[in-house]
C-alpha cells in the first residue's frame, strides 16, 4: 500500500492546518484565492454586503471542508511531538 499524502498538513502549533505540502493544495488555494477576487468584483462589498458575506462563507466552508478531507487530522498541539 502507498502512504496517504496529506494536502495540507496539520500545524505545528495550536489547530488547523498549515501551508501546503503539494501541487493539489497549493491549486486548492490558488483557486479558493482567485475566487475571492472575483467575489470582490462581482459583488461590490460597498454596494452588496450580505451577498459578498454570504459568498465568502461558502468559499471558506469549502475550503475548511476540502482541508478536513484531504489534511492532516487536526488535533491541538502545544510542542514538539
Amino acid at each position: 500500500m502507498s502512504e496517504q499524502k496529506y494536502w495540507f498538513p496539520a500545524k505545528r502549533y495550536g489547530w488547523g492546518w498549515g501551508p501546503p505540502s503539494c501541487w493539489q493544495g497549493w491549486l486548492v488555494l490558488a483557486i479558493y484565492f482567485g475566487l475571492l477576487g472575483m467575489d470582490v468584483l462581482v459583488f461590490p462589498p460597498d454596494r452588496e454586503l450580505h451577498l459578498f458575506l454570504v459568498f465568502v462563507a461558502c468559499l471558506s466552508a469549502l475550503l475548511v471542508g476540502i482541508c478536513w478531507v484531504k489534511g492532516e487530522p487536526p488535533r491541538w498541539r502545544w510542542d514538539n511531538e
